[in-house]
């Protein structure tokens, strides 16, 4: 935690809750847009337009929340147009660092050690957490964006002729869809495991337990009818929302979050669904299992040993540490 620019106490996974004792996630700080011509946004300034190698982006393979940025990242071909620094997976008492753990990037732009000097530098007295994803602007050397869903708009549109045409997540015919079905499944999935694993009382996490698989009923339920993706055919930013949270599901939430009425391998529907986001042109190579067991099991707060468990096996979907 930050505040005033100063560093005040080790990392803690929660930091807010609410009168049950739930897990309250904070609002995101920074809202601009980078548009294709520099105007403003849905929220923030103008001033932030589409140039390639303008923008870094700062992420950890364990997050969700970052993955799905490095999923569109790669998705719409952006990689050479916006540079990237990774975290290790282990989260230090300073929060996220930068190192020299495999499949990390150090940060090449600031020369930071931890995340939290990349937020200082954009407000020497911000006050807040320094999460991930951070989208940061080289030219006027701040931050643009620490909002995974906005980025996620950013990097499918906002970028204009610098990002592939063949694929959009956000189509103009299926947003209300995309946007019903991301308002139900993040509160009660991609944020409900969240609100299972940080919960201070019994009350809180038997209430997200019982979201989060009514949730993956539901989800099972809509891929029944044999669509290949949750709006069909296409392949949209719901399903980059939802993978990020599944391919988490069984390695780590299942077990450290107490996750644990079934496994996604327990789901013949999304296990195949998952099978399929998998087999899609550049999904697979954003996981790393391995970051993602080590960074979560890292919690002290949750496992204070930190041992890290050698299960479970994902051979079937091509996946291990």
């Amino acid at each position: 935690m930050l505040v005033e620019g100063k560093w005040t106490a080790e990392w803690k996974p929660v930091q807010k809750t609410d009168e049950k004792g739930g897990f309250v996630r904070p609002v995101s700080s920074f809202r601009n847009w980078v548009t294709p011509d520099g105007a403003a946004g849905p929220t923030g300034a103008a001033g932030f337009a589409a140039e390639a190698g303008r923008y870094h982006l700062y992420i950890a393979l364990i997050c969700p929340w970052a993955s799905r940025t490095l999923i569109t990242r790669r998705l719409k071909g952006l990689e050479d147009v916006i540079s990237l620094s990774i975290v290790e997976p282990a989260m230090s008492d300073e929060g996220w660092r930068f190192g020299d753990y495999p499949g990390s990037i150090p940060d090449t732009v600031n020369g930071a050690t931890y995340l939290h000097e990349i937020y200082t530098r954009a407000d020497p007295l911000f006050t807040g957490r320094a999460t991930v994803p951070v989208l940061w602007d080289k030219q006027r050397g701040t931050i643009v964006n620490n909002e995974s869903a906005d980025i996620i708009r950013m990097f499918n549109a906002g970028f204009g002729d610098l990002a592939k045409s063949d694929l959009d997540l956000y189509p103009a015919d299926l947003a209300a869809e995309i946007d019903a079905l991301n308002d139900r499944i993040y509160p009660r999935l991609n944020n409900g495991v969240y609100r299972a694993g940080f919960a201070t009382t019994q009350v809180a996490y038997e209430e997200a337990f019982a979201d989060v698989f009514a949730m993956l009923d539901e989800l099972e339920g809509r891929l029944a009818d044999g669509r290949t993706f949750l709006h069909g055919e296409r392949f949209t930013e719901t399903d980059v929302r939802l993978f990020v949270t599944l391919i988490r599901f069984d390695a780590a939430y299942h077990g450290l979050f107490k996750c644990n009425l079934r496994r996604i391998a327990d789901y013949p529907g999304l296990t195949g669904y998952l099978k399929r986001v998998l087999a899609f042109p550049g999904i697979r190579e954003t996981v790393s299992i391995d970051h993602i067991k080590h960074g979560y099991y890292s919690m002290k707060a949750l496992n204070p040993q930190r041992i890290v468990p050698l299960g479970p096996d994902l051979g079937d979907l091509g996946l291990s540490d």
